[in-house]
């Protein structure tokens, strides 16, 4: 499809206000126990008379930052399960400083998808598919590369099939990652980050969403509930990131994931690469991509209505067709 080239979307409708500065009427916020004992936090909104849904946040996401979305997927039927990765969010933290986000190896997250996707699977009928953003794009396909059971339809939004490291080359910054570990400094923040600074909170945001009153909902939520704030990552995420993506690219596993998958990008991220994304749906039987222009940031489902709005769209149209 081409990349939309204007924010000017005709022939969306405007949509209710809500409240994403609170957590909606009826849902269910509780733990889920992983196998080695570690506490999950999840969330689960929705009937399911439509389905069920599970929505994998991306690095140093929480739960709160997706209300509006998962509210909207509840509203159309599906019961939405969302949780916070290990060490992120409402789930603990994985060294002394509440703001590192770190992990000592992303196999401990694909180990927590599968476990638990199985449960999440048997709690009931009818189709269920997977929506993974950015970090949780990649551990989504990489799960689904080392065997995963596939859904009855995939959604990636902006997936980190490949990292900026400008201004560094990838290789270079794979080499001081991989130093940065070997002189034991794994678990410090890969990058200092004030928290307090108006000039990087700018900064920040433009890389995220061209929607600053979205953005302030997440600085709300962070100031509301300080357990659920993080800042950068950690050395040894750093070097996981690189490694994981590079794996995953050169492997062919993905070539044989089945599942009908929609990927929704933006030719003008900062994060995560655009080119990346590209090649693998190309390897991807069946992955339909749509590349957003310069009126989307990283995070497509907390744009701007014109550009969020027609997102979701797309990702209604597309369920609606193929998790039948």
């Amino acid at each position: 499809m081409r990349p939309m080239d204007s924010p000017d979307f005709p022939g969306l409708a405007a949509v209710p206000s809500f409240d994403r500065r609170a957590w909606p009427m009826g849902g269910r916020l509780d733990y889920w126990t992983a196998p080695d004992g570690w506490p999950i936090r999840r969330y689960r909104l929705g009937s399911g008379a439509r389905g069920r849904m599970l929505v994998l946040g991306g690095r140093g996401d929480m739960i709160e930052k997706y209300l509006e979305v998962i509210h909207h997927w509840a509203e159309r039927g599906w019961a939405v399960t969302s949780f916070d990765w290990r060490g992120q969010g409402g789930s603990g933290r994985l060294t002394d400083d509440p703001l590192c986000g770190h992990i000592g190896d992303f196999g401990h997250w694909i180990a927590d998808l599968a476990a638990l996707a199985a449960e999440w699977r048997a709690e009931g009928d009818g189709p269920c598919v997977m929506v993974g953003h950015s970090m949780g794009g990649h551990m989504l396909l990489r799960a689904l590369a080392e065997g995963l059971e596939p859904p009855d339809a995939v959604v990636l939004t902006a997936p980190m099939l490949g990292l900026h490291s400008a201004p560094l080359p990838l290789w270079l910054a794979h080499l001081v990652a991989r130093a940065m570990v070997a002189l034991g400094q794994g678990e410090k923040q890969a990058w200092t980050q004030k928290e307090g600074s108006e000039r990087l909170n700018r900064i920040r945001q433009k890389r995220l969403t061209h929607d600053p009153e979205r953005y302030a909902d997440e600085l709300w939520w962070r100031d509301h509930s300080r357990d659920v704030a993080l800042g950068p990552p950690s050395w040894t995420w750093v070097l996981q990131a690189l490694e994981s993506t590079r794996a995953l690219a050169r492997g062919d596993a993905v070539a044989r994931i089945a599942a009908p998958m929609l990927i929704l990008a933006t030719k003008a991220d900062a994060l995560v690469s655009t080119p990346a994304i590209r090649a693998m749906a190309a390897r991807i039987p069946g992955a339909r991509l749509h590349i957003y222009g310069r009126e989307a940031a990283h995070e497509i489902l907390r744009e701007m209505d014109p550009v969020r709005l027609d997102a979701l769209k797309r990702i209604d149209g597309f369920l609606d067709e193929v998790a039948r």
